[in-house]
């Protein structure tokens, strides 16, 4: 983790999530850039001066804007942290994705709900999937829920029947800077297979991959769907970050699709974090 982005409208969730990527920028000695978009009515950046007059309400947006980003900046450079802030005339998705794509971001933080209408609309609405596929990188999305940072127990969601090490590894790399313990989860949504044993095997070979792990627990709920079952396990366990990978392959593992990951990230009360494949 090198080169952080956090999207934000400015909302109660968003501004969450800039502080808490302000402590893990700390936490990884990593740059972090924050990235404001307003959809204007014209295109600004060819408008000259006298014109911009015309458009009072968008001057005082635009105005606000700066004065909120240049406050985040302040946070992050007090900090200690290498900061940059960045204005863009567009609210679009795809802005997002090339905006990363064009300075190298390795992680990105935001929140999920927005007050802005035409941001929390396009990105946390149905586009959040475009957000998940586009964006090749770690994504990690605050909810309405307090953040506990140093994260103490992450909860890492898989069916265990593909090679998902390398998603595993940025699990670790967090974990073992935050001093966490995995919480491997198995959910089991086969009614005509519904033991444990059949779920405790695949996390059990897994690890033999990872055998230096040791702060770690093993889960298998059994639950009509993934969403269900991962409610239902934060319901019996403390848990204060959501894992999972996501991918565009089909058959058996269609189960941790992008929409399934839209589909957690929206319903979760607690961060949720996707890592694609």
């Amino acid at each position: 983790m090198k080169n952080i982005l956090v999207p934000t409208d400015f909302s109660e969730t968003c501004d969450k999530a800039a502080h808490l990527a302000i402590e893990m920028a700390t936490l990884f000695n990593a740059e972090i850039h924050f990235l404001h978009q307003i959809h204007t009515p014209v295109d600004w950046v060819k408008l000259n001066k006298t014109d911009e007059h015309k458009y009072p309400d968008t001057q005082k947006a635009i105005g606000i804007a700066k004065s909120k980003l240049k406050s985040l900046d302040k946070e992050a450079e007090d900090k200690g942290l290498k900061s940059r802030t960045f204005l863009e005339y567009i609210s679009d998705v795809k802005a997002i994705s090339v905006h990363s794509h064009n300075f190298h971001h390795d992680f990105l933080i935001t929140g999920s709900k927005g007050t802005q209408k035409d941001f929390s609309k396009q990105f946390f609405g149905s586009n959040i999937q475009k957000i998940i596929r586009d964006i090749h990188v770690p994504i990690l999305v605050v909810k309405e829920d307090a953040i506990r940072f140093p994260f103490k127990n992450i909860v890492f969601v898989s069916d265990f029947k593909e090679d998902i090490s390398n998603a595993f590894k940025q699990v670790i790399k967090i974990a073992e800077k935050c001093k966490s313990k995995i919480h491997l989860l198995n959910i089991n949504t086969n009614k005509d297979f519904n033991n444990i044993k059949n779920g405790i095997e695949p996390i059990r070979e897994f690890l033999t991959n990872f055998s230096e792990l040791e702060n770690y627990e093993m889960y298998v709920y059994n639950e009509p769907t993934i969403l269900k079952g991962i409610e239902t396990f934060q319901k019996d366990n403390d848990v204060d970050l959501v894992a999972m990978y996501t991918h565009n392959r089909s058959g058996l593992s269609n189960i941790f699709s992008k929409s399934i990951a839209e589909n957690i990230t929206n319903n979760s009360k607690k961060p949720v974090m996707t890592i694609h494949l």
